[in-house]
């Protein structure tokens, strides 16, 4: 992928008007947009110029956000109207969104009254929310319409939607009836009426509901695209799969951020300046450091019994690792099943019980391994505590890990914030405080 990349970038930058424009006319939008992506932005809007607008709005809906708004500030203001016209209705919002104030003010007048009422409408829902991300690029048809009818319908709006696959079935006031399969309609008899093909389960959406919960039951009906109703089910806009993917990605890299305690970036790893990667992980950085403190301090409170036995602190960093493992194998498992709906907040009980279970056989797998290590390094009396230590402290690690996820559930926070780091240091503390109090009874038993 990287080659072709670097060799649709080498014709852009060689800057054969001939060559250029035959690339752009041939190559798939999204490598040419990951190619004008590795130039600067004056020298990436000259290349997009050599295609029609059409192809330039497709080239720019695949280009990030962030490189679309710094193109944006070097295009003039009639060339980023006519692109923009062109635009997807989701893609146009949500450009939108990303333009400063000055920017918004120059680009509205340039567009056509239809255009500004839409992006206004689409721009207004909250972020997160299926209507922030739907668009109004649907095909819709009535119920009394005819087969053969319908067909030419479709045909003549078929250019400017985003699907016909599914077409959506709406009375006179636009509420939501069922909806229709391209394939039923054309195999069809001329004259059936559409109320009388469509499927009237359509599996709508309010258009406030969570955009997770779209994306979720996008995947779990496989359905190319999802209708979205207001509180009066009229039908406002549909969400396509695409957009949900997109949606689906966006809150893994998002999970994947917070299981390594990295707050959200605006920008991606590869564009994101320093100031904004050092903002993103020094809050829970220095959370964290104060929190080991915990682990210097119970070290510090049993310092007679290391000094008697130094053979402990050989073992210390195999226990305390080894909790911290079991605990983030854990949380890690309880964050994609809530995640994913497989499990809920009030199944915790339910599965304590097995995480129990599964955290015993754990430690005491993991005890009969190094207890070995412990009669050779120690004797058996550190044999004993390392064995003793290890089983306690794999089932407080992996309790810490399985529970913390449903607590900031039930607080209304994000469980994938009981990630690695946080449930690590906690295991440490906990583990550190269990190892050296059952050696200090049963070191210092007469």
């Amino acid at each position: 992928m990287q080659t072709k990349t670097n060799d649709i970038r080498d014709i852009f930058l060689a800057g054969a008007t001939d060559a250029v424009t035959a690339t752009l006319a041939a190559e798939h939008p999204a490598d040419l947009a990951d190619a004008l992506q590795t130039l600067d932005p004056p020298a990436a809007w000259t290349t997009l110029a050599h295609a029609p607008v059409a192809r330039q709005a497709d080239i720019f809906g695949y280009l990030d956000h962030e490189f679309q708004m710094l193109l944006a500030t070097v295009m003039p203001r009639t060339d980023l109207a006519a692109i923009v016209m062109e635009m997807n209705a989701d893609d146009r919002a949500d450009l939108y969104k990303e333009l400063s104030d000055q920017q918004r003010k120059a680009l509205m007048p340039a567009l056509a009254q239809a255009e500004r009422e839409d992006i206004r409408r689409l721009a207004s829902y909250d972020e997160g929310t299926a209507g922030a991300i739907m668009t109004s690029d649907y095909a819709a048809l009535p119920p009394d319409l005819s087969a053969t009818k319908a067909l030419t319908m479709l045909r003549r709006e078929a250019p400017d939607k985003e699907t016909i696959y599914r077409t959506y079935v709406i009375d006179a006031e636009r509420r939501l009836l069922g909806s229709v399969r391209l394939q039923d309609l054309i195999t069809a008899p001329a004259q059936a009426r559409v109320a009388d093909i469509m499927e009237i389960n359509t599996h709508a959406i309010r258009v406030d509901d969570d955009v997770e919960a779209a994306a979720r039951k996008i995947a779990h009906y496989d359905v190319i695209a999802l209708p979205v109703v207001d509180t009066d089910g009229r039908l406002v806009g549909i969400i396509t799969h695409d957009d949900a993917l997109d949606v689906m990605e966006a809150e893994a890299t998002e999970d994947f951020h917070r299981v390594g305690t990295v707050t959200r970036l605006e920008a991606g790893v590869g564009t994101a300046s320093i100031p904004m990667l050092y903002r993103a992980r020094i809050a829970w950085l220095m959370v964290l450091v104060f929190g080991n403190i915990f682990s210097g301090a119970g070290i510090a409170y049993f310092e007679d019994t290391i000094a008697a036995h130094l053979a402990l602190m050989f073992f210390l960093p195999i226990l305390i690792a080894s909790g911290g493992n079991a605990g983030s194998q854990s949380a890690t498992l309880m964050v994609r099943a809530l995640a994913t709906g497989e499990i809920g907040v009030s199944d915790w009980g339910r599965v304590l019980g097995r995480e129990l279970v599964v955290a015993i056989l754990l430690g005491l797998s993991m005890a009969a391994a190094i207890a070995i290590i412990g009669v050779v390094r120690g004797g058996p009396e550190i044999a004993l505590v390392i064995s003793l230590s290890m089983v306690l402290i794999v089932i407080v690690g992996s309790l810490i890990g399985m529970l913390l996820p449903f607590l900031l559930s039930k607080l209304n926070m994000d469980p994938a914030t009981a990630s690695t780091p946080l449930v690590t240091s906690i295991a440490d503390a906990t583990g550190v405080l269990i190892y050296f109090s059952i050696a200090n009874v049963i070191l210092t038993m007469p």
